[in-house]
């Protein structure tokens, strides 16, 4: 009763005393009435009496969304503005100075800088956009070729083939027997050189001194559950289609992996700062201490890569052969940051 007392009420600096304010009625039109678009001398959302452009019992700003669009983008830039010079003057002790956020912003001094769990949020999708965005560049798995020729697959349209079979007729004309050398190489391209890599292969594998069988003889360990046993001998039985399909394209692993690196990293967090906790376990430090550090560090990381990328792909852009200026300047970037990490 007294919280919900206390959202009808304001305290009067003057006497000391309260006075009740009904917090607004809803408005069931579609419109708002002009009174809410202007200032209002209470607070509309828990009904405190307005003391300056903010309610000092919620905290809510006494402004109304529903303005003219100018008004409203003016606020969205500023709003964006504020943010970008609160990243620039985070982004300094960030990469320069180990440690300084964390201190700063639990001793106090927080609001010059970006909140450290924004801070992550805002590092980490930018990286990861940046990789699945330059990863056809910047992470690209090579093969060697092994000296054989490659299978080639063509299809043909019926009209293609029309025209090839008067070509054949033709060229039987010159050379008879030199048409149906060539309807056989072209038979065997129309087949799918990939169709016999889909079947699934065999796996030479032992289990308790016989042949692995997802059926007769799984892998089963003592401590592992039904299911993670089941999902384990699954994943076993598909794991030379999976082979197959890495060797078709290997850069399959890198989908996977900045498929899964994010919420890994996220779901790390919590542990690196743990881990912290029990290293540091006689500096008297909280938990959450450590994961305000663990955050900063994280975002560290983060940052260190996007420039890292940035970097090596706008030098590769600008001079593909790798010789020149804008080269050497990524190699040195890249280098220092190298260095740099272990140090912070």
């Amino acid at each position: 009763m007294s919280e919900e007392k206390g959202l009808k009420t304001s305290e009067n600096s003057g006497s000391g005393s309260t006075e009740a304010h009904p917090v607004p009625a809803s408005n069931k039109g579609l419109t708002i009435s002009r009174k809410r678009l202007a200032g209002s001398t209470n607070c509309l959302n828990c009904g405190t009496h307005l003391q300056g452009p903010f309610c000092h019992y919620c905290g809510q700003p006494d402004k109304n969304l529903v303005r003219f669009f100018p008004a409203l983008l003016r606020e969205m830039l500023e709003d964006f503005a504020d943010f970008d010079s609160r990243f620039m003057r985070t982004l300094k002790p960030l990469l320069l100075k180990p440690g300084k956020l964390t201190r700063d912003y639990l001793d106090g001094r927080r609001f010059r800088y970006v909140p450290p769990l924004r801070l992550y949020i805002f590092s980490s999708i930018l990286l990861f956009f940046l990789l699945a965005l330059l990863a056809g560049s910047a992470l690209t798995l090579q093969t060697e070729p092994d000296g054989e020729a490659g299978n080639v697959r063509i299809e043909l349209s019926d009209g293609d083939r029309e025209d090839l079979n008067e070509a054949l007729q033709e060229l039987d004309q010159v050379r008879p027997g030199l048409s149906d050398v060539v309807s056989s190489q072209i038979e065997e391209a129309e087949q799918d050189p990939d169709a016999a890599d889909d079947e699934p292969g065999e796996i030479d594998f032992d289990w308790n001194g016989n042949p692995w069988n997802q059926e007769t003889n799984p892998v089963d360990f003592a401590l592992m559950p039904a299911w993670a046993t089941r999902l384990l001998n699954r994943e076993i039985a598909e794991s030379p289609q999976k082979g197959k399909a890495i060797e078709r394209n290997p850069n399959l692993i890198m989908d996977k992996v900045l498929d899964v690196l994010p919420g890994t990293m996220f779901v790390l967090l919590p542990i690196v700062a743990l881990l912290l906790k029990f290293w540091y376990l006689f500096a008297r430090r909280y938990y959450v201490e450590h994961i305000i550090f663990a955050l900063h560090n994280h975002a560290f990381i983060f940052v260190v890569f996007i420039v890292m990328l940035l970097t090596s792909t706008l030098a590769e852009w600008r001079e593909p052969s790798g010789a020149g200026v804008l080269t050497s300047a990524a190699d040195w970037v890249r280098t220092i940051l190298v260095i740099w990490i272990p140090i912070y």
